[in-house]
């Protein structure tokens, strides 16, 4: 009885050093800086083409990802938890860690000093009011360690229409789950359902002459995950509008 007692032990052991084991290797070495300010004023707009991140749904917690991790923009609206590596350099290190949304591209500087967003390397160029809940300003950059983490939001999705006739530019902010869009189908109510493409960041394009008609979104993110937002824009929609939705991922 006591050897039975003893053998489960050391399996449970062994399976909770496994888990352990998969937790510290789920994360990824890589470093991060700065930029915007302490109110963060210099990271609204960007690369993701967001705007104004309050009204996006993202606020001051935010990154420019290196080429490494911007994908061509596919990486947008993708959430990172991001910690101090200690065991790196605990000098700057403040404990804990905080999750961000990459809303903007680092881009290389092979001319100049630093070069911190030169591929091969993975570096978030991070917001300074999140980048100062893990590291003191002195230090400037730090080692960081991070995962890909789902996205929490508040409220739905939401569609801002963009663009002219015949092209309509549509952007899919505050995304939920996977946080980043593969793939969207737009349906007019006197068309069917017709696939857009990415324009750049999180805006994606029709060509459609959608006017006057009630417009629809099929939305699939990076995770396979597809949700439908039936009418979600009303006939009488004008370029410059955003519609928001009570669905979520």
């Amino acid at each position: 009885m006591v050897k039975s007692h003893i053998l489960l032990l050391l399996a449970f052991c062994y399976l909770l050093t496994d888990v352990e084991s998969l937790i510290a290797s789920s994360w990824t070495k890589g470093h991060a800086t700065f930029y915007g300010g302490s109110d963060a004023s210099g990271t609204m707009g960007g690369a993701c083409g967001y705007g104004d991140l309050y009204s996006a749904g993202y606020g001051t917690r935010t990154a420019a990802l290196s080429t490494a991790l911007f994908n061509q923009g596919a990486a947008c609206g993708q959430c990172y938890k991001i910690a101090c590596d200690r065991k790196a350099d605990p000098r700057w290190c403040k404990k804990g860690s905080v999750t961000i949304t990459a809303t903007n591209f680092c881009p290389p500087n092979f001319a100049g000093p630093g070069g911190w967003c030169n591929p091969p390397l993975q570096h978030f160029d991070m917001a300074q009011p999140a980048w100062e809940k893990i590291g003191i300003y002195k230090a400037g950059i730090i080692p960081v360690i991070f995962k890909r983490v789902p996205c929490k939001r508040h409220g739905g999705v939401r569609f801002t229409i963009n663009g002219r006739d015949y092209f309509e530019l549509v952007s899919i902010t505050n995304v939920a789950g996977a946080g980043s869009v593969q793939s969207v189908k737009v349906k007019g109510s006197r068309t069917g359902w017709t696939p857009m493409s990415r324009n750049w960041g999180s805006n994606w394009q029709s060509n459609s002459y959608l006017n006057g008609q009630s417009l629809s979104f099929m939305v699939t993110t990076t995770d396979g995950v597809t949700r439908t937002f039936l009418n979600i824009v009303p006939s009488n929609w004008r370029f410059g509008q955003t519609y928001s939705s009570r669905l979520q991922f």
